[in-house]
């Protein structure tokens, strides 16, 4: 069984900028986007959850590898989540 990784450790490996960032701030950055895109709605709201949804992505396709079959299956569901409440967002204001 794979063991869970530290709330501490950093998300990529290696010395780039991204290496640095602790967990639990992108966390909190992620939730304040989707918050922000489901309340202003419309096209900004929309564009909002679009641009996070392209970063799931990009995050997934760059892991793809390292990921096991239930952690893959579970972040593509999020991306496709995500990506129903982007196009509900456009389509309701």
């Amino acid at each position: 069984m794979r063991e869970r990784r530290s709330m501490k450790a950093k998300l990529i490996e290696g010395e780039g900028p991204l290496s640095r960032v602790p967990p639990f701030v992108v966390f909190l950055l992620v939730a304040a986007i989707f918050v922000v895109g489901i309340l202003v709605g419309g096209g900004i709201g929309a564009l909002l959850l679009g641009l996070l949804a392209a970063g799931v992505a990009v995050l997934l396709a760059v892991t793809w590898q390292v990921l096991s079959p239930s952690e893959r299956a579970g972040r593509v569901f999020i991306l496709a989540v995500l990506a129903v409440v982007a196009v509900s967002v456009l389509l309701t204001k």
